[in-house]
């Protein structure tokens, strides 16, 4: 497809980046810290570290990793905590000496966690003590040899009340670290890693810096194997889309979703890291009075955030009331933008709520809409440089400008495939080496794309990917259910909530118990939200469950 989209580039963007600019994360990283070493890095509830502080850190985590752990090159390290400024620290630490991180959700249940850290192999975790049940329910039958557990307070120095506080709202039990065999405090592993140089490690851009985990078709989460190339790739695409409104070391950027999603990995930790920008992490976004308090701390320059987010803010009065004189970049993935939200935020903020379009395959940048636009466009904006896109039918033929097919995209951002599934990987691409996104798109004769629809049944919650059939297997495992289809259907809040259809086994089988079950064993954003049961379920003629025609109205 001729790049069309080039001529309606902002000004200042250029149609190619310099993949190469970096050989990996490593190299930005020391180059940053360098240019940067006495501005503010990162700052948690009041809490902050510089550049130098952070280079100094994450050093010494690094070496611990390296020297204590004696964990071999390419070993996989999970990393599972909210925001916190612990997560850059170990995050950067593992980078940089030769580790591929394994980014999970702390939310994530025993089966969900045993699953993926048993899948990436992962030899180490750094957990956030509150979430240390879940992973004590998973028991230390994996690869899994090495546990450091840190807390709020050990490097925030918050009071006492606070803590308990989040422990109560947060969590169902909080274990003691001494109470994890071998665990290891956070801070002592810096202590320990501080008698240590960090053995100098020659890491380019073919190696693997991610793990990023998302669901499967069958049901099984997967793992996007992003190369510290792919990652490199995607921020300087992201940095000169933005380059035009931004200066070097002037930046504040609030933090709010978890760095462990790929959109803020990528747009907030490390794009705005490239420009000496000081992010301020927010621990806990749903807490919205706290965190409209903790935006009245700064004068901030850019926020990202998925659409329910920004609702959520505009629904508080004191939102209103802030400064937002410096604001440039209010960005706004991982979800559909409605049009509502956009409008709103324009009026209340005086700047555009800009829409751009990913996927963690992608690592996850593939379209952005112009920062200047006069409003809310109701697209997905235009292929950031160095992006190919094609729109294509079942057949894999390309289509025309104005017609409907699927979102097809290559780039040097673009992953190479998922860890250790050959036949899923296969199944993701083209011929031509075209990753299949799963969304129905249209491109308009300005280069303009916009999703019309969803090719895979995926269901899309607050911007996390939820897969029926991970939610059907869970279900299905309920001794009163006979058969069950998941789908997502329209929800104010959340853009889409999960629904199941089942058929009983058991007569006396009710939603309560279905949804008590489902809590057990999934993450919350993925536990449907409404139960209906049927004494059938519409099928193909050879018996498959159509979830289309559950989706649509009168199915």
């Amino acid at each position: 497809m001729e790049k069309i989209w080039l001529r309606n580039y902002p000004h200042g963007v250029p149609a190619e980046i310099d993949a190469g600019a970096y050989r990996s994360i490593g190299e930005l990283f020391d180059e940053g810290v360098r240019r940067f070493a006495a501005r503010p890095a990162y700052v948690c509830m009041g809490k902050a570290i510089t550049y130098a502080e952070l280079e100094q850190r994450s050093s010494q985590f690094a070496a611990f990793l390296q020297q204590e752990l004696e964990l071999p090159r390419g070993s996989r390290v999970a990393l599972m905590m909210p925001n916190l400024l612990q997560y850059p620290i170990a995050l950067f630490g593992a980078l940089r000496a030769g580790y591929t991180v394994v980014n999970v959700n702390p939310l994530y249940t025993a089966r969900e966690l045993e699953h993926q850290l048993a899948d990436a192999g992962a030899e180490a975790i750094v957990i956030l003590e509150n979430f240390a049940h879940t992973l004590q329910q998973v028991g230390r039958s994996l690869a899994l040899r090495h546990l450091v557990v840190t807390s709020l307070g050990e490097m925030l120095d918050l009071p006492k009340r606070t803590i308990v506080n989040f422990v109560v709202r947060h969590v169902k039990k909080l274990v003691p670290p001494w109470q994890l065999d071998g665990a290891i405090r956070f801070s002592d592993a810096l202590a320990r890693g501080a008698a240590h140089e960090l053995a100098p490690v020659e890491v380019g851009p073919g190696d693997i810096a991610f793990l990023q985990y998302t669901g499967g078709t069958t049901g099984v989460a997967k793992g996007a194997v992003l190369t510290h190339g792919n990652i490199i790739a995607n921020l300087q695409q992201a940095h000169a889309w933005i380059a035009p409104h931004v200066r070097d070391g002037e930046e504040i950027i609030i933090t709010a979703l978890p760095l462990y999603h790929i959109f803020s990995l990528t747009a907030n930790c490390l794009t705005f890291f490239k420009l000496g920008a000081t992010n301020v992490l927010i621990t806990n976004p749903r807490d919205i009075p706290a965190f409209v308090k903790e935006l009245g701390r700064y004068r901030f320059t850019a926020i990202t955030g998925v659409n329910t987010l920004f609702n959520a803010l505009l629904n508080n009065p004191d939102f209103a009331r802030l400064d937002f004189s410096a604001l440039k970049i209010s960005l706004g993935g991982g979800m559909a933008v409605q049009q509502a939200v956009a409008e709103k935020w324009q009026r209340v903020t005086g700047r555009l709520l800009v829409e751009a379009y990913g996927l963690t395959e992608t690592s996850p940048a593939v379209t952005i809409n112009p920062l200047d636009l006069p409003g809310f466009n109701h697209s997905i904006g235009l292929p950031v440089p160095s992006t190919e896109v094609s729109i294509r039918d079942d057949d894999d033929v390309e289509q025309p400008i104005g017609a409907r097919g699927e979102l097809c995209v290559k780039g040097p951002q673009v992953t190479g495939g998922y860890w250790n599934r050959p036949e899923d990987t296969a199944r993701a691409f083209t011929p031509d080496g075209f990753l299949r996104t799963g969304d129905i798109a249209v491109m308009d004769d300005q280069g303009f794309i916009r999703i019309v629809d969803r090719k895979k049944d995926m269901i899309l919650v607050s911007g996390f990917n939820v897969y029926p059939n991970e939610v059907e297997d869970v279900v299905a495992s309920h001794p009163g259910v006979l058969e069950v289809a998941a789908v997502g259907v329209p929800d104010e809040r959340s853009g889409e909530a999960v629904k199941v259809f089942i058929v009983r086994k058991d007569p006396a089988l009710t939603e309560q118990q279905i949804i008590a079950h489902c809590r057990e064993n999934l993450t919350a954003y993925k536990v449907p939200h409404r139960v209906e049961f049927r004494s059938e379920l519409p099928k193909t003629n050879v018996g498959k469950i159509l979830r289309r025609a559950l989706r649509d109205p009168g199915g």
